[in-house]
């Protein structure tokens, strides 16, 4: 069984596309600036024939090309070297145009390429740096921030057979953000998050500079960026990860039940078994449709599957008839295209970026510390969905490696005493301008899940836990708390600290970057 339909792109009919705000003079300034660093082709303007499309080609939801919400930059800079990025920030400083940066445009609120506020803003997209650099004998890759998920994970395989990347199911989601804000996936149990996997990076930071490796950026910005958000602290332009070995056999399930045949049951024990299988097997949830769809990754052949969760989890019944043994990287393809992979390369599924605009989606998270009741997840599976055309909850178990990393190891602190996270997912077709279903189940959860704060992930970000209030030119610290101690806990102040040494006028900056803090 493939993704469902509600996570994977859908076209969406009757695109709204505003005419972008007209330049102020500092932004034809911002312009004229990078003319003779940055080749004009390079540089879209509402005036070319291309800026739509590329605006257009990598928003994955609706919601931010709706007339609402969508408030388009003064231009698009398309970099194809580190040079063409430096010139954007020297001339942006310049001439007063902020910059957001765009890698793969999965932002849950599309804030690389739209400000919410009425600002002039141009944007850095980063598609053009794509490449990936695979070392197999030293279990390393240098991949550059505009790839994708899938473009990393086939070049791995393709040059390192028996090697992998513990990262997410979605092959268009691009490595810039996803490993800035963590970049969690099924092999996370095993090998830890994807940013705990980051040995070395490039960054151009507020001024300009290029800093080629951690030993220029400094241990503290070098921290700040496996995990602490994109958007924060300059533009990376590359990582370079460690590889994790990975079987050449694995194995894949996807097993659903319905509320009869013992769904609700069945989550009601996932809880406390998911967390504690050997960190080699990851079972996930889908909650939707009063009916739980259950997903797993298993680092080797099928007999120990059944074996495992015949002992642990009985309530799936699952038998090697529902088993399907692959190699790695037919996974990564499999879990998000399904049978796509039998009639179709795999390489023309994971290196395309092309995917049609989605329905209108609001995302939220939650961290669960202690396992609901079966009488609280009877609640769940039939929660009203006041109109929803579809909700749907993603639960991603921790535990294995996740609770041996210290909280303050990197920015990500949900750790130790971790049960799983939640992702709550709403859709619908632009009929309704505000989800009800998923704030209606996001209250009512509230008492089940973490609090002091109640904690959230930075890769599903959410606006409606705070934005930043501007004070003197800069995000003031106070308002950044109220959401960034959400994201990152104890690890906010550290990273506010570093934001004031490294960009202290506060350049970068969108609703939710991390506001700098002096002492």
């Amino acid at each position: 069984m493939a993704m469902s339909a509600l996570v994977l792109a859908v076209c969406f009919l009757g695109l709204y596309m505003p005419a972008p705000s007209r330049a102020t003079s500092s932004g034809d300034d911002f312009i004229r600036c990078l003319s003779p660093d940055v080749p004009s082709q390079l540089v879209l303007t509402p005036g070319s024939p291309s800026f739509e499309p590329v605006l257009v080609s990598s928003i994955r939801n609706a919601r931010f090309v709706a007339p609402a919400t969508a408030r388009p930059p003064l231009c698009i800079v398309t970099p194809t070297n580190a040079s063409h990025v430096q010139a954007a920030v020297r001339c942006g400083r310049a001439h007063g145009v902020r910059l957001r940066v765009r890698s793969g445009g999965h932002d849950t609120e599309g804030i690389s390429s739209r400000s919410e506020r009425p600002e002039v803003f141009a944007m850095v997209d980063l598609a053009n740096l794509h490449n990936v650099h695979v070392n197999p004998q030293e279990a390393t890759a240098w991949v550059d921030s505009g790839a994708t998920l899938g473009e990393l994970y086939y070049a791995v395989a393709k040059a390192a057979p028996g090697l992998g990347f513990p990262a997410g199911v979605c092959p268009t989601v691009g490595v810039g953000g996803h490993l800035s804000g963590g970049g969690q996936g099924l092999m996370m149990r095993k090998y830890g998050l994807a940013a705990d996997n980051i040995v070395d990076a490039t960054i151009v930071d507020a001024d300009g500079n290029l800093l080629p490796d951690k030993k220029a950026m400094g241990d503290d910005l070098f921290w700040a960026i496996r995990g602490g958000g994109g958007g924060s602290f300059g533009i990376v332009l590359s990582f370079k990860v460690r590889l994790t070995p990975v079987p050449p056999t694995v194995t894949f399930f996807s097993i659903t039940r319905s509320m009869n045949q013992g769904a609700v049951e069945a989550v009601t024990k996932w809880q406390a078994v998911a967390p504690v299988l050997p960190d080699d097997l990851t079972v996930r949830v889908n909650v939707q449709q009063r009916e739980a769809n259950f997903q797993s990754l298993y680092l080797g052949n099928c007999s120990a599957v059944v074996a495992t969760l015949h002992e642990r989890l009985p309530e799936l019944g699952v038998t090697p008839a529902d088993c399907r043994e692959m190699s790695w990287l037919q996974y990564v393809a499999y879990i998000y295209f399904g049978d796509a992979i039998n009639t179709m390369p795999l390489d023309v599924l994971l290196l395309n970026r092309n995917l049609t605009l989605g329905r209108f989606y609001k995302n939220k998270s939650d961290y669960v510390m202690k396992a609901l009741t079966k009488d609280e997840w009877e609640k769940i599976f039939t929660w009203p969905n006041g109109g929803a055309l579809e909700g749907q909850l993603v639960l991603e178990p921790h535990g294995g490696r996740m609770g041996s990393i210290a909280d303050a190891d990197t920015p990500f602190p949900h750790r130790d005493g971790v049960l799983y996270n939640i992702q709550y997912v709403e859709s619908w077709n632009g009929n309704s301008s505000t989800p009800s279903w998923v704030n209606t189940l996001y209250d009512f959860m509230e008492p089940l899940v973490s609090k002091n704060p109640r904690a959230a992930y930075a890769n599903y970000r959410d606006l409606d836990i705070g934005v930043n209030k501007v004070v003197g030119g800069v995000s003031s610290y106070e308002s950044g708390k109220v959401w960034g101690e959400r994201y990152f806990r104890g690890n906010f102040k550290r990273l506010a600290l570093i934001k004031g040494k490294v960009d202290a006028g506060d350049y970068f900056r969108n609703e939710q970057s991390v506001p700098p803090l002096h002492l």
